[in-house]
């Protein structure tokens, strides 16, 4: 068995490795793009009636389409740093770190997010890679890792728990006429 410290890993996390999403942002291009050329065909003077209706219509789809985006590239980077951060201090973070796996682990983190905002396919893929990255106890099993037990902090907790005693547990009964010394 591999013995991971239970603190975790120390240190500040790789430098993420993965591009912005290449195909979230190709979307927002696209959508930004067909924004342009509809304004562009809304100023048609001789674009009048249904044709200047539809029009419309398709510019305000194409600038929500682009703002929906725009506002997912901006959660999905923030969601991934601090997945990231967080990630990259667990016991599995050493092992990681040891083989090389900070790409492997960035395509969970992008996973894993996609599938927080919603994509089932993504939340099938992040399943199989935290099972492969060992963040299941199943999958520690398989990897034969294990969490090396703190016992400075058993014990620090075992201290403190014991002097923890509740109000009634300190308080003892006494005899007043026991104490008075008299019989």
């Amino acid at each position: 068995m591999t013995r991971l410290p239970a603190g975790g890993r120390e240190g500040d996390p790789p430098r993420w490795p993965l591009l912005e999403d290449v195909v979230t942002v190709a979307k927002r291009d696209m959508a930004r793009r067909a924004a342009d050329d509809l304004e562009l065909a809304l100023m048609d003077p001789d674009l009048d009636g249904r044709a200047r209706s539809a029009a419309q219509k398709k510019l305000d789809n194409a600038l929500t389409t682009a703002s929906v985006l725009d506002k997912q590239l901006e959660a999905q980077a923030q969601v991934e740093e601090e997945l990231w951060r967080e990630l990259w201090s667990t016991p599995q973070a050493v092992a990681w770190e040891r083989l090389g796996w900070t790409r492997e682990v960035a395509q969970y983190v992008r996973w894993k997010v996609r599938a927080e905002l919603g994509d089932l396919d993504a939340s099938k893929e992040a399943r199989q890679l935290a099972d492969r990255l060992g963040l299941t106890p199943l999958a520690m099993l398989r990897l034969r890792w294990e969490v090396a037990a703190d016992e400075v902090g058993e014990q620090r907790q075992e201290r403190s728990t014991r002097a923890k005693k509740t109000a009634r547990q300190r308080l003892r009964v006494v005899d007043n006429d026991a104490a008075s010394g008299e019989a």
